[in-house]
């Protein structure tokens, strides 16, 4: 929300927006970086770590929010970047000084080979993950922009400087960090050349860089230096972890962090390795996959569910249907996810159902990656609605555009021009809508988070997949002592038998806990229903 007229949400819009949250039931806020950035990638790249940016506000309006989501009962969690910074950074300003300067390793730097980048590495953003500085004459290391150095955590210097920010903030008050990347902080130090697939331009050095050597020793002696002494949240975003990997990051014996995002169950309507190739989504292929987290989690780490972030496109264009069974399909993706073991995250604009977003023109696109990709494809010859077509299906804008909150001008969101262009279906989809309907999407997902923190079946209970060949049912069971319930979920835009005699007996015989449709059928799923059954 913004509050000023600038284009921009800021800090005070936040504040005005609390009640709202409050309302859906939310416990916990995560913001996004509200740090000083050029904003080269909306904000992920820090140019000062400890203060506010200025089209954000002050930090006495961050002080006053912060107060102010502790009075409503609520807590915040902020952004933690630390797997790079901006090349605006002070830190940086001087690392490329010269080579003696004292912040010089605290970024990776080599020399060229044989006139080339020091390895094969691409960036996630596109292009080679080096960039030439002839100040003196070597390359530096970038996972993302060129923008974005990544610090050298092999320097305990650096290390001991992200850890008296993170401090900073936890002495104001704050909850806890989502932390941006951080199984990337751990590089393999010989920087060894990445795997090169047929056609691709640049190697894949993800194994090298992605859960690294001394990944665990880094977060067990961050949580020994700082998180150990506050009462803290922490979630680490860790593209390339495995159910495995996910056990030892979250054992609470291990003392690293609570939870992680996994990637793998976004990675599935994309062809291995680009998400840009996109694929048919197949129910049978995330069934097995969140199945998989699920029991490989339970009892030993714990999960985070989502299904969309500012990264992701909007879950019900994506594995629903956002129109004509929009609400409907809204409601049971909601349900679906909300009945595992975890801890749900809820993406503005997800619990009113808002869209992905189709402008015609590169020039409304505002994302980085995108922008990059679109450049990089059209020279290597694909055409501009191939790509387009990419965009629409996988682009980061998609979560991006501003938060629909009515009808009137620019979704009121803001009063000026928005820094990226309104959703045009923001005079249907918006809050205020939502609010003053009874069966909305939002009610339903208050009505969701109300379960649960009722009902200990859905925290603690153990978890079990039926019918996972089914190719449009999603059907599992949740078990605690000799309480029961069963979730049945249509992925589909049509009605569907369920020939499954146990399942149809409960189907018939448990009582109904919750459901998309006024009325609850017996053994035939409309589109995209769901029905949430509980033993008697």
């Amino acid at each position: 929300m913004d509050s000023n007229g600038d284009g921009i949400g800021d800090i005070q819009g936040i504040i005005e927006k609390l009640d709202y949250l409050r309302l859906l039931g939310a416990d916990v806020i995560w913001l996004s970086p509200v740090y000083d950035s050029p904003n080269d990638d909306n904000g992920y790249d820090i140019r000062n770590y400890q203060a506010i940016m200025k089209e954000f506000g002050t930090m006495a309006d961050f002080d006053q929010m912060l107060t102010e989501v502790h009075n409503r009962g609520m807590k915040l969690v902020m952004d933690l970047v630390v797997n790079h910074t901006s090349d605006e950074h002070i830190w940086f300003v001087e690392s490329k000084k010269s080579k003696d300067n004292p912040y010089r390793d605290y970024y990776f730097w080599r020399k060229g080979k044989e006139g080339q980048e020091p390895n094969n590495w691409g960036s996630v953003f596109g292009g080679s993950a080096w960039q030439y500085d002839e100040t003196t004459d070597e390359y530096y290391l970038h996972l993302f922009s060129k923008k974005q150095p990544d610090l050298n955590w092999e320097n305990p210097k650096l290390r001991k400087e992200v850890y008296n920010m993170m401090k900073f903030w936890l002495d104001k008050g704050i909850d806890g960090f989502r932390m941006d990347v951080i199984n990337m902080i751990s590089k393999n130090p010989e920087l060894p050349d990445g795997d090169k697939r047929k056609g691709q331009l640049y190697g894949d050095g993800g194994r090298y860089f992605m859960n690294g050597p001394r990944i665990h020793e880094f977060l067990q002696e961050m949580n020994q230096e700082v998180l150990s002494k506050y009462p803290v949240m922490t979630v680490g975003e860790m593209p390339g972890a495995a159910p495995e990997d996910a056990v030892l990051y979250t054992d609470p014996e291990r003392k690293e962090v609570n939870m992680i995002f996994t990637f793998e169950h976004m990675d599935l309507d994309s062809a291995p390795g680009d998400k840009w190739n996109l694929k048919p989504f197949e129910l049978v292929e995330l069934k097995e996959n969140l199945a998989k987290w699920q029991t490989a989690l339970h009892n030993k780490g714990w999960n985070s569910l989502y299904w969309n972030n500012h990264d992701q496109p909007r879950i019900v264009s994506r594995f629903g249907d956002d129109d004509p069974y929009r609400v409907e399909s809204a409601k049971m993706l909601a349900a679906c996810l909300h009945f595992m073991q975890g801890t749900p995250y809820i993406y503005q604009g997800e619990e009113i159902g808002m869209t992905n977003v189709k402008f015609t023109s590169l020039d409304d696109y505002r994302d980085i990656e995108t922008i990059n990709m679109y450049n990089e494809r059209r020279a290597l010859g694909y055409s501009h609605e191939e790509i387009m077509n990419s965009i629409y299906g996988k682009g980061r804008d998609n979560a991006r555009t501003p938060m629909q909150w009515d009808s009137t001008d620019n979704a009121g969101f803001t009063t000026g021009t928005p820094w990226i262009k309104v959703n045009p279906r923001y005079k249907e989809i918006n809050a205020k809508a939502a609010l003053e309907d009874p069966s909305s999407i939002f009610y339903f997902y208050q009505k969701l988070i109300q379960l649960r923190k009722e009902m200990d079946i859905i925290t603690k209970g153990g978890f079990e997949l039926l019918l996972k060949d089914h190719s449009q049912l999603f059907v599992y069971e949740r078990k605690l002592y000799d309480e029961r319930l069963l979730v049945v979920c249509n992925f589909s835009g049509e009605e569907v038998v369920v020939e499954d005699e146990a399942v149809g007996t409960k189907l018939k015989n448990d009582h109904v806990l919750l459901g998309n449709y006024e009325t609850v059928g017996t053994n035939v799923l409309r589109p995209y229903e769901v029905i949430v059954l509980k033993n008697s």
